[in-house]
């Protein structure tokens, strides 16, 4: 008896440590994930969603911010910096600019960098800024400036 006695006293002293852990496990599962805020959550597009005013208004920001000074602030790839580094760059009002680009290797380029143009680093814009990003460069070509009426182009030139 004096063997069972122990054995159920460890018995009865495990219990609480085991509802504890219990409580603990619980209250973790059921609180919400780290990461986005209710209002993130609510206005982040999810994979294959309609880009929201939001995520498009984020990707003007950060391209006023990091993109236009060398590509200009229409994006026709026209700016003074530009112009100094002798670079070359898309005009990204032309439809046909980012035709043979998927969304993923426009992603890849803005946070890997490119030749001259610096990476895009993740405490400056989280990958959801780069989606919102890469959405506000593709509509540039939606809403293309009006042309000037002093146009040096012909229906034969190439880009």
């Amino acid at each position: 008896m004096h063997a069972s006695d122990t054995c159920n006293r460890g018995n009865s002293m495990l219990k609480p440590y085991l509802f504890l852990s219990a409580v603990m496990l619980f209250g973790f599962a059921v609180a919400p994930a780290p990461g986005k805020s209710p209002q993130e959550a609510s206005s982040g597009a999810k994979a294959g969603a309609k880009p929201v005013a939001s995520s498009t208004a984020r990707g003007k920001e950060i391209y006023a911010r990091d993109c236009a000074m060398c590509h200009g602030d229409t994006g026709n790839g026209q700016s003074d910096l530009a112009k100094d580094m002798q670079l070359t760059l898309k005009d990204w009002t032309d439809p046909k600019a980012l035709a043979d680009q998927s969304d993923q290797q426009l992603f890849d380029m803005i946070r890997k960098g490119k030749d001259k143009m610096p990476p895009e680093d993740s405490s400056r814009a989280k990958d959801d800024d780069v989606k919102s990003l890469i959405l506000y460069i593709r509509d540039l070509s939606k809403n293309p400036p009006a042309p000037s009426t002093a146009s040096t182009t012909t229906p034969n030139s190439s880009n």
